[in-house]
């Protein structure tokens, strides 16, 4: 088959218009396509008065050779890429029982422990997932329980359980990664055997939604079920067993649940995600190899969708075909700090996120259909260990606590969260009432100053920032907006380091993987890495 990309065509177009555009940049005609099928599609709303589809196509044609030396001047038209996935290794026979070697361990259901998991049940590794949260339907009550009724439960919420962050959120799938073995679209695969609707793997940039993920999750575990696959819910691992050798190596030996068990592992993934922090200390304290990293605070802000939908498209906005609109947004501030737009979320909701008590977290979260009435997104501002939060690995989970509890003092203790309007704001007074944007964070929000809720650098650098977006895109500075205090859980305070074989780098058998060890952020790049850890750790057990 051919690739023909860059196939630019009006919003309006009709159906056949896509085979005839082929045809033509292929210089044939219609009929002598034997095969068009559109692989990605994309828009340019750069012109708003003119928006265009863009389309990458696979085409079927008599004589492939010939026309490619007919056309070989023309960057557009090149072979279709293989993006089949083949599998690495293959466990051998027997293993896993008895004396034929352990089950692997892997630690989180997440997408990149979801992941981790299938690859190696795909394989024939037959791994143990442990998870300290629910399943999946349970997880969901759980969550409702603090968005209706102000009810945390420390192991089952927006950051723990079955499915991880990412079922509640926008469900984006799309990233920046690079991914010359087209390992994304192995998950965008899995995802659509598991119910995801097929378009994820034609949109350019495909989202789920959060009811979808619950039933494709469930899918996912019964799949990792069927192949040997055990799963362990509310099995938070407390410990880890790691030998240490006369030389100085460590290996992993297994590890240690709450409940006291101990369930023996020469291989162990660790796919916990970013809010583990109980996790993170006992790894520090078993002398596995973390470091501090970077991330990001900040806020939530909401806006009428119809703002942003009008700001992006034009006259075109509400056409169904683009839906509700994004944005990305960047300043550099006057104090040196970049302040940007994070996790996006067209026609969603701002949700608590909290996994600790005394403490206010805020995410974002669409459906499938984005049909709310407000956008949502972080604005948040890059912070460093080496300036804002020195004093060892875990010095950026203290610095995360400080300010999530300084907004739940600022709520009012019940887990609303404090909330000002960005004319307020950037006035530099308290907000005392709400305006035309009606907030979406449930279980409430109340109307205060958010200055007492982040550092004082990251507030200026906000206040700035939002005055700019305004020029960007008209109507982003209105005094009604509202901004939601605090965006905290941008991604993991700390990375646990690993090497070249995907194994931490000084304790043997542990793979940390995804975002809670510093290499992902996102559904789809999380799913990615725990395909890559997966496949190194069957690789250390099936050498060559």
């Amino acid at each position: 088959m051919l690739r023909v990309t860059e196939i630019r065509l009006p919003l309006d177009h009709p159906p056949e218009a896509v085979a005839k555009a082929v045809a033509g940049r292929l210089r044939i005609k219609p009929e002598e396509l034997l095969l068009c099928v559109v692989v990605r599609r994309a828009h340019d709303a750069r012109k708003k008065s003119a928006i265009l589809l863009v389309y990458s196509v696979d085409v079927e044609v008599k004589d492939e050779g010939a026309l490619l030396k007919k056309l070989a001047g023309e960057v557009s038209v090149k072979p279709t890429p293989d993006t089949s996935y083949r599998f690495v290794a293959k466990a051998p026979e027997g293993f896993g029982d008895g004396g034929k070697g352990l089950r692997p361990i892997v630690i989180g259901a997440g997408p990149c422990g979801l992941f981790a998991a299938l690859i190696l049940a795909q394989m024939g590794f037959r791994p143990i997932i442990l998870e300290r949260g629910r399943k999946v339907k349970q997880r969901t009550k759980d969550t409702w329980g603090l968005w209706r009724g102000s009810k945390l439960d420390p192991e089952s919420n927006v950051q723990f359980g079955e499915g991880g962050a990412g079922t509640f959120s926008d469900g984006k799938l799309y990233s920046q990664i690079k991914d010359p073995r087209h390992l994304g679209r192995k998950v965008l695969m899995e995802f659509v055997k598991a119910g995801a609707p097929p378009e994820i793997l034609v949109e350019a940039h495909p989202h789920i939604g959060t009811f979808r993920l619950v039933k494709m999750v469930e899918s996912m575990r019964a799949t990792i079920e069927s192949l040997g696959g055990e799963y362990r819910f509310e099995s938070r691992v407390a410990d880890f067993d790691i030998e240490v050798r006369a030389d100085g190596t460590r290996q992993m030996r297994g590890v240690v649940l709450a409940s006291g068990e101990r369930i023996a592992a020469d291989h162990v993934v660790l796919a916990v995600g970013h809010s583990s922090r109980d996790t993170f200390a006992v790894l520090h304290e078993r002398g596995v190899y973390v470091e501090a990293k970077p991330f990001s605070v900040g806020f939530r802000v909401e806006h009428p969708q119809s703002l942003i939908d009008v700001a992006r498209f034009g006259p075109s906005a509400g056409n169904p075909i683009l839906g509700a609109a994004d944005y990305k947004l960047v300043h550099h501030a006057r104090n040196g700090r970049d302040v940007y737009s994070f996790c996006m979320c067209p026609g969603g909701t701002v949700v608590a996120a909290t996994s600790e008590e005394g403490r206010v977290v805020t995410n974002g979260m669409s459906q499938y259909s984005r049909s709310e009435r407000n956008a949502n997104a972080g604005i948040v501002v890059g912070i460093t260990p080496e300036k804002d939060y020195p004093g060892g690995p875990l010095a950026g989970v203290a610095f995360q606590r400080r300010w999530e509890t300084a907004a739940f003092v600022a709520g009012g203790g019940t887990y609303a969260a404090p909330a000002q309007l960005v004319g307020d704001f950037i006035a530099g007074r308290p907000s005392t009432s709400l305006g035309k944007v009606v907030p979406s964070y449930k279980p409430g929000v109340t109307p205060t100053d958010l200055t007492p809720c982040l550092p004082p650098f990251a507030i200026v650098a906000i206040r700035e920032a939002l005055k700019k977006f305004g020029q960007q895109i008209r109507g982003y500075d209105m005094k009604d907006a509202v901004l939601t205090g605090v965006e905290t859980r941008t991604s993991s305070p700390v990375r646990i380091k690993r090497d070249e074989t995907f194994q931490s780098v000084n304790t043997k058998g542990l793979f940390p993987a995804g975002e809670g060890a510093g290499y992902a952020g996102g559904i789809l790049s999380a799913g990615v890495d725990g395909i890559k850890v997966a496949e190194a750790l069957a690789q250390s057990v099936v050498p060559g």
